[in-house]
This record gives C-alpha cells, structure tokens and sequence, in this order.
C-alpha cells in the first residue's frame, strides 16, 4: 500500500468520525431542548423573591413616542417613461 493511499484511508476514517461526533453533538443538543421545552412555560419568579432587587431603566424607555401615522390607501403614480 502507497503512503498516498494510506493517508488517503485515514483522511477517510477521519471524515467518518468528525461526522460521527457531530451528528451526536446534534442528538444530544435536540434531546436537551426536547427536555427542557417539556417542562412547560417558564413563569416569572413570586413577588418574594424580587423584593431588594433594584429596578433599572433606561432614559429612552421614558420617552413618549409620537403616535404612529397611518399610511393613505393611494399609491404614486409610477411612470414608465425616463424623464
């Protein structure tokens, strides 16, 4: 056997591995997610435990916004001439 062959043959079984180990990666990650997710939806903590915890804001949050204009039905005239 060439030594272009075997490296051709370890590149080979090296390929069959990394894709081995990915797949698992994949399992594993879709069975986390399939554990987790079945716990249900995630409520927010009793009132008891925010109590000291400090209430942060940002400036911009404060802001009123102006209020949001609706666009018109109509649409403008599109010409197909240049000029």
């Amino acid at each position: 056997m060439s030594e272009t062959e075997s490296q051709r043959r370890r590149g080979k079984w090296i390929a069959v591995f990394t894709g081995a180990v990915s797949i698992l990666i994949g399992l594993l990650y879709l069975g986390l997610i399939t554990v987790l997710d079945s716990r249900g939806p995630m409520r927010p903590p009793p009132p008891e435990a925010l109590v000291g915890a400090a209430v942060v804001s940002s400036p911009l949050a404060e802001v009123d916004r102006p209020p949001v204009v609706a666009l018109s039905q109509e649409t403008p005239a599109v010409s197909d001439h240049d000029g």
